[in-house]
């Protein structure tokens, strides 16, 4: 018998926060995800976000405690961006934290993705610095990563759900 594990996820998305922006790209890529069916995974999706460096991260820290993830993939939208792109790292003034995920790793082999050393210097820094502090702090085992997501349009909304789901592969294992 095959007693294969779930791994617990745990995706973010932040709302929009500009009057013009019709919706929010990382939470498009979340509701693109969620209408997958993904057996190999438990996810927990903390969607629409807040645009607030104070109350974002204390709720997706309060939701860590209470799902406790394997992975936390966090996702902010890059509207200058054309593919996906994962940060190394987040900075709170001269303090910086580099994710424990080996990126380079990660994004071997695959096509359309790249790393970033630039988290934004937004609610996106706010929210990744904050997480991994949080798991830094709490020697807490899960992994995790910030995804920068490109404006989602026909021509480009596939090959970017597609790389979502191969980096999420590639980080469960």
């Amino acid at each position: 018998m095959d007693l294969k594990m779930e791994i617990k996820v745990l995706l973010t998305s932040f709302d929009i926060w500009k009057p013009e922006q019709k919706s929010n790209s990382s939470d498009d890529l979340l509701a693109l995800i969620s209408s997958q069916e993904l057996t190999d995974y438990c996810l927990n999706f903390i969607r629409k976000l807040p645009v607030d460096s104070q109350i974002a991260p204390e709720i997706v820290i309060s939701q860590i405690e209470k799902f406790q993830p394997d992975i936390i993939v966090c996702c902010g939208m890059a509207e200058k961006r054309e593919i996906l792109t994962i940060e190394s790292q987040a900075n709170s003034g001269s303090k910086v934290i580099k994710t424990s995920v080996d990126l380079s790793n990660l994004v071997l082999g695959l096509d359309g993705i790249k790393i970033s050393n630039d988290a934004g210097k937004f609610v996106c820094e706010d929210l990744y610095y904050s997480v991994l502090k949080y798991l830094d702090e709490g020697c807490l085992k899960s992994k995790c990563i910030f995804v920068h997501v490109p404006i989602l349009i026909a021509v480009n909304r596939d090959i970017i759900m597609g790389n979502f789901l191969k980096i999420l592969s590639k980080i469960s294992y």
